[in-house]
């Protein structure tokens, strides 16, 4: 390999932005996607569970669906945070940390705001 073609500093320092540049994208995609269904899905669980027995109204039947659809997408979100992390290096207790946040309501929504906002200062996207 000649001194023309052999990766310099500056070219390996953009590739790794470009990928962790991608990566978060895909990440806030899924962390916002996964915080509005797991809503949606605490709001249905209060209906099903809390308001209609109280009220003596039927759940439709299609509110079964919204515990698969988090569920999909917490999976989802699981393997872009892993994506992530991988690429920035997060220490294991973020990253356990940043993986729960899908479970717990607004907390996914933190978490991409911090992730995020360190995120780009560190890779000056």
């Amino acid at each position: 390999m000649t001194d023309a073609q052999a990766p310099t500093a500056e070219k390996l320092a953009a590739k790794r932005r470009d990928q962790v540049g991608g990566a978060l994208k895909r990440y806030r995609f899924m962390a916002n996607l996964t915080g509005v269904i797991l809503l949606v899905f605490c709001a249905e669980m209060i209906y099903k569970y809390a308001l209609a027995p109280a009220f003596d109204w039927e759940s439709p039947a299609w509110l079964f669906y919204f515990g698969a659809v988090h569920g999909w997408c917490y999976f989802i979100y699981l393997l872009f945070t892993l994506d992530l992390g991988s690429k920035v290096r997060w220490p294991a207790k973020r990253f356990l940390l940043t993986l729960l946040a899908g479970t717990i309501p607004f907390a996914s929504f933190y978490f991409e705001k911090k992730n995020s906002d360190e995120i780009r200062a560190q890779f000056q996207l």
